[in-house]
């Protein structure tokens, strides 16, 4: 099944979604997470050609959910044998609670943190891949601040860059990247792909387009009136474009 053939979902049902996992189906947020950031970690070593042991990488994290499964990615690349930097968009006092618990499980790993200070901002051009996970699907306007920052540095690094769920800065329903926006290499979207990603504006953006499977069951697409193959039969990962 390709990209252009699956059902898309706008952004009120993809909160529907997330809803029904925790709320009926008993799939908590730290399991999405996971399943989210591991998939991401898979995705990012194999852009690195299978092999993760000695990279350099940069993961970027906001402070929601997002940026929880950029921190998950991290300690997976870590314990891979990635040597991996962490940036924070906001002081780790800013997270939600799931995305804090995954910044505190990185203090006990060999994983450099680090909050963003515009006085003194990060280097990424030395880096062999940045995930950029600092703006979900939530997004309602042009980012700003730190991340709006954030953004402008990593575009500006000339390294390959792989977004979670969709580039930061694009709104994933009407698909019109706002200013700034993460022009990616690649992004790993989940659950299913989003309408914003499909727009002609967005391709720019996108890179290219990869899916993972966050455990989403059957059934409660069918509550949203999706029918769906079992598109996760071979892989955790497929490729749409």
């Amino acid at each position: 099944m390709t990209g252009t053939q699956l059902p898309l979902l706008t952004t009120d049902q993809m909160v529907e979604v997330d809803r029904l996992m925790i709320e009926e189906y008993g799939i908590g947020l730290l399991q999405m997470m996971e399943n989210a950031g591991r998939s991401l970690a898979a995705l990012a070593r194999r852009l690195l050609g299978g092999n993760a042991q000695g990279k350099q990488i940069a993961v970027v994290c906001g402070a929601g959910n997002n940026g929880g499964g950029g921190l998950v990615a991290a300690r997976h690349l870590s314990n891979w044998g990635a040597r991996v930097r962490v940036v924070l968009a906001r002081s780790p006092e800013k997270l939600k609670e799931t995305p804090a618990h995954q910044w505190r499980a990185l203090s006990r790993l060999p994983v450099e943190r680090a909050v963003f200070d515009p006085a003194s901002p990060p280097a990424f051009n030395h880096a062999d891949l940045i995930l950029d996970a600092l703006i979900g699907y939530g997004l309602r306007s042009n980012p700003r601040g730190a991340t709006a920052d954030l953004i402008r540095l990593i575009n500006a690094s000339g390294q390959a860059i792989l977004a979670l769920d969709a580039p930061s800065g694009l709104d994933t329903t009407a698909g019109v990247p706002g200013d700034p926006c993460i022009k990616a290499d690649a992004t790993l979207t989940l659950a299913l792909p989003k309408v914003g990603l499909a727009t002609e504006q967005a391709r720019a953006v996108v890179g290219d387009l990869y899916l993972a499977d966050i455990s989403v069951p059957p059934s409660l697409y069918r509550r949203l009136g999706i029918e769906l193959p079992p598109l996760f039969a071979t892989d955790t990962i497929i490729r749409l474009s």
